[in-house]
């Protein structure tokens, strides 16, 4: 049956879950046993489970990973918490030159199911280095799968699907939807992983976004449905791979595009999207295809963070700009 939840909770359900099916996974990071993380996403599990099971790391990224990708060699499915994203780049290198590429450099003999789990994205009034939003540069990296679940049945059933998978899979959970909650069906049928979801159907313009800013843009189609504007809202759910094919369906049917995300515009995962789109629907746009984002800036203080994130009117004036043409 349905049940109301938080992402939050969503996500220790769907860990508790992978938990009792395989006694090879293991959920590892820094306070994640004892204090249950500090958003208490992995709460009671150590308790449940043991510390041999939910193990309390050294703060220590690089040495966190590159354990992982050791019990991944020996046939476990570490999932392994990076605590904010910002705290990923010590164990960058591990992620790109070794976790990214041992399936390729063994011809494919050696998997590396292990998922790294990254809280990313601003809206809660952090401190530096607690709000970037750097899944471009994951996306960059042949070997990895990267995605990002905006709502709580996308993110316990993209978390069993992580966990299942024998590649890498870095997983980021926009922090700001942490307590959003919404119906999980822990029984239902899950879409694909790497599969985008119409979720607001429109005519006008295709608003496509991922993880923290879906919600936004079902705010502002309805915004502009007040005004007489029909705009689709299409949940891309990955990064990479993404589905062009569910967005060129989209465009192809409301002949305009903008992309959304919380990351810098400047050679953001937008920039991909747009090229790609362009390619495969030159004939289709009545517009080009717009992005709206971040500044190409370190991320600024609290109080000012509101000023550098997408916000309703930022993305309404990019939908008008739009239908301008």
């Amino acid at each position: 049956m349905a049940e109301k939840m938080a992402m939050a909770k969503a996500i220790n359900e769907s860990l508790r879950r992978a938990l009792e099916a395989d006694p090879k996974v293991l959920v590892m990071g820094e306070d994640v046993g004892k204090l249950g993380g500090v958003f208490r996403v992995t709460d009671g599990l150590q308790k449940d489970f043991g510390d041999s099971r939910v193990i309390d790391t050294p703060l220590a990224e690089s040495g966190i990973v590159g354990t992982a990708i050791g019990l991944a060699l020996r046939g476990y499915r570490p999932v392994v918490e990076i605590q904010f994203d910002g705290f990923v780049f010590p164990a960058y290198d591990q992620i790109v030159t070794q976790l990214a590429k041992m399936h390729a450099r063994s011809l494919g003999k050696v998997k590396m199911p292990v998922v790294v789990r990254i809280p990313y994205g601003g809206g809660i009034g952090a401190v530096e280095h607690h709000s970037e939003s750097p899944e471009a540069l994951f996306a960059h990296v042949a070997g990895l799968k990267v995605v990002s679940p905006s709502n709580a049945s996308d993110a316990y059933w993209m978390m069993q699907q992580a966990i299942q998978s024998d590649d890498p899979v870095i997983y980021f959970e926009p922090k700001r939807r942490y307590w959003d909650k919404a119906e999980v069906d822990v029984e239902a049928i899950p879409a694909p992983l790497h599969k985008a979801q119409v979720i607001r159907e429109g005519t006008d313009l295709t608003l496509a976004a991922y993880g923290p800013m879906v919600k936004l843009c079902q705010e502002v189609a309805a915004a502009a449905a007040e005004e007489g504007k029909s705009l689709e809202v299409l949940d891309l759910r990955s990064v990479s791979p993404l589905d062009f094919d569910a967005i060129q369906a989209s465009v192809e049917k409301t002949r305009r595009l903008v992309v959304v995300h919380e990351a810098p515009v400047f050679f953001g995962s937008g920039g991909e999207i747009a090229a790609r789109i362009t390619e495969r629907c030159f004939y289709h746009l009545e517009a080009p295809v717009l992005r709206v984002g971040g500044y190409h800036a370190p991320y600024p203080p609290a109080r000012l963070e509101e000023e550098y994130l997408p916000d309703l009117d930022r993305v309404l004036d990019a939908v008008d700009r739009s239908l301008a043409y």
